[in-house]
């Protein structure tokens, strides 16, 4: 029975309107119910997301991190987008992004923009990559100078002919102008590493939106030459020896190669973040480094910076 305080005001109240309350009342006292059963969430099942974006070269080696730290620690999730190097560090000097990945450094004036946009970069080298230079299988050409590279893409030779293969017309691929890989391709080896040089790509050079899109076109086309990371590198495709501008040794990229510093066309990959990473960022970042995540670097036929 309800206590006299209440009955009295029962003896007042409509049927309808009774009943509202004794179900009110029933809520409140029967064990395990709530009215705001959200807010009695364990704060363990909360986490924290990261968001990770930028270079289509270290997009799949970031998918794989990924995946093997949410295992490690299932509090923390991890949105990886690609989009291009560009795309990445254009993110982070707008805030939309913790982590921007890049397959070159930031630009003079993109830490000017993010300066003054109250943004402070901080550089962490995270893995290491060959350029690999591809053509067809069926292609008989075998090395290549930095110096006929150059000249292939910047349209002064264009028949396989001249370079000791076929009377074939030459096909350029490149990645598109937002890559990272396209900036440091046309920096080092098209203008040749000489800063004072402003040799631009032919303008018959086909632009590709992704490594995967340069790989499918090189497997279909016995005409055409193209780039791409060395994690990209399949057994469908042609990889030619590379020698520097100064030497007549022609080396083929692997890890080995790059960490001797013999194989010309290689470069570091980078991830930035705004400011001194704290607190979950820097937790992943810290594993990032270790052996057990640079052990996936060398899976994905990446270079590990440990060796």
């Amino acid at each position: 029975m309800f206590p006299p305080s209440f009955q009295n005001i029962i003896v007042g109240m409509k049927t309808s309107s009774i009943i509202l309350l004794a179900i009110f009342l029933l809520l409140l006292i029967t064990p395990g119910c709530s009215l705001l059963s959200e807010s009695s969430e364990n704060p363990s099942d909360q986490f924290t997301t990261i968001e990770n974006k930028g270079s289509d070269t270290i997009v799949n080696l970031a998918l794989a991190w990924a995946e093997e730290y949410q295992v490690i620690n299932p509090n923390v999730r991890l949105s990886v987008t690609g989009g291009g190097s560009g795309t990445g560090i254009a993110a982070l000097i707008n805030g939309t992004v913790d982590i921007a990945n890049a397959s070159r450094r930031m630009k003079i004036e993109e830490k000017e923009n993010a300066v003054a946009n109250g943004s402070d970069p901080v550089e962490f080298v995270i893995a290491r990559d060959a350029i690999a230079i591809i053509v067809h299988l069926e292609n008989p050409v075998n090395n290549l100078t930095l110096q006929q590279l150059s000249d292939i893409y910047s349209g002064k030779i264009n028949n396989w002919q001249e370079l000791g293969g076929e009377n074939r017309p030459i096909v350029r691929l490149s990645r598109e102008t937002n890559s990272g890989t396209h900036v440091y391709f046309l920096e080092e080896v098209v203008r040749l590493g000489e800063k004072d040089n402003k040799t631009l790509f032919s303008p018959d050079t086909l632009l590709l939106p992704s490594s995967e899109g340069i790989g499918a076109e090189i497997r279909e086309n016995p005409n055409a030459i193209g780039y791409d990371g060395l994690g990209y590198v399949t057994d469908e495709m042609k990889v030619i020896g590379v020698s520097a501008v100064d030497s007549k040794e022609y080396i083929l990229p692997s890890a080995a190669t790059v960490n001797s510093g013999k194989y010309p066309i290689a470069r570091d990959l980078y991830m930035y973040t705004n400011g001194t990473p704290t607190g979950a960022i820097a937790d992943y970042l810290d594993w990032i480094l270790s052996e057990q995540a640079q052990e996936i670097v060398t899976e994905l036929g990446f270079v590990p910076i440990l060796d």
